[in-house]
């Protein structure tokens, strides 16, 4: 459990005693059933399923300051001109 702010006040089992039977009573605010807890519920998915295969992967790469700052002036789009730039090289040095 998180840590609690120190102004937090938590009531002790007798006031909360006392909370739930008030709100128990408002005849405002009946509690839900079971099963309008079942239709409350969001059907949401979270994510992607099937996950995708990993297109990129996340790196660091340390560069020099001069380097970095010429690459960053190229405008928007420089981290993909990066990849692309070592694509090539890769082609041309690497290719067996």
């Amino acid at each position: 459990m998180p840590a609690l702010k120190p102004e937090t006040v938590i009531p002790t089992p007798e006031e909360d005693a006392r909370i739930t039977a008030a709100a128990l009573a408002d005849p405002d605010a009946p509690p839900l059933t079971d099963k309008e807890w079942e239709i409350a519920r969001p059907f949401a998915r979270i994510g992607r399923k099937p996950y995708a295969e990993p297109k990129k992967a996340h790196i660091t790469l340390r560069l020099d300051v001069d380097v970095l700052a010429a690459l960053k002036a190229t405008g928007k789009g420089w981290q993909t001109r990066v990849n692309d730039a070592m694509r090539e090289w890769v082609k041309t040095h690497l290719a067996a």
